[in-house]
């Protein structure tokens, strides 16, 4: 009989990458709404004539993406401990 502990458990919300993808995520949807809706024309010309807050939060959702993407296509799995494993005979 097979035990569940016997088979490899995913990282889940535990992974890093998913953090980090949060946390750059919030920042780039902060930006890129700053950027749309409340870049003035004095803020543009400042920055040589770009909207540096739309493009960089475009850039930071982007990030993101990439960041989710390679934690759901390459999941992170914990190895089961000894003390997980099953006793002989069980």
């Amino acid at each position: 009989m097979a035990h569940e502990s016997a088979r490899p458990r995913k990282a889940g919300a535990f992974d890093i990458r998913l953090i980090i993808a949060l946390l750059i995520g919030v920042y780039g949807v902060v930006l890129t709404v700053m950027g749309i809706a409340f870049t003035t024309e004095a803020d543009r010309d400042k920055a040589a004539g770009v909207n540096i807050n739309l493009w960089a939060g475009i850039g930071m959702l982007v990030f993101t993406a990439l960041f989710v993407l390679w934690a759901v296509l390459r999941p992170i799995t914990v190895p089961a401990e000894a003390g997980d494993a099953p006793a002989e005979g069980e």
